[in-house]
């Protein structure tokens, strides 16, 4: 078990680009999941990777238009490509619509992270006062 612990350990230290990444499916979790996933990771590494093939892209838009719309983030580079894929039902190789957002945090990303918490405690002060 040490071993594996290691082993995941050096692999991220290697592996520094994929670990702000997220790999959106848009039947696999609710929206939300992950523009809050997208959050963490900009408070954690101040720039998110989204990735999506096919019917996921608009997923992967929709996130990036609600963290830009609330100004927490802001367009680094939009990637669009083709992957080949292998079709399960037909055994042919196909070809997926594939898009890459990188996503920084802006200015005062901080700062609206911090109002929004302070929001919540408010919230839920008000809440066990009922």
């Amino acid at each position: 078990m040490v071993e594996i612990t290691e082993a995941m350990t050096n692999l991220n230290i290697t592996d520094s680009h994929k670990k702000n990444r997220i790999q959106v499916s848009n039947t696999k979790k609710p929206l939300f999941f992950y523009v809050n996933l997208a959050k963490k990771y900009m408070q954690q590494h101040n720039e998110v990777e989204l990735s999506a093939l096919g019917m996921a892209i608009a997923t992967v838009v929709t996130i990036a238009e609600i963290l830009k719309n609330n100004g927490l983030a802001v367009e680094r580079k939009i990637t669009t490509s083709t992957v080949d894929m292998k079709d399960e039902s037909r055994g042919r190789p196909i070809q997926k619509a594939k898009i890459e957002i990188l996503l920084g945090k802006t200015e005062n990303f901080d700062e609206l992270m911090a109002a929004a918490a302070e929001e919540r405690e408010a919230a839920g002060d008000t809440e066990d006062q009922n």
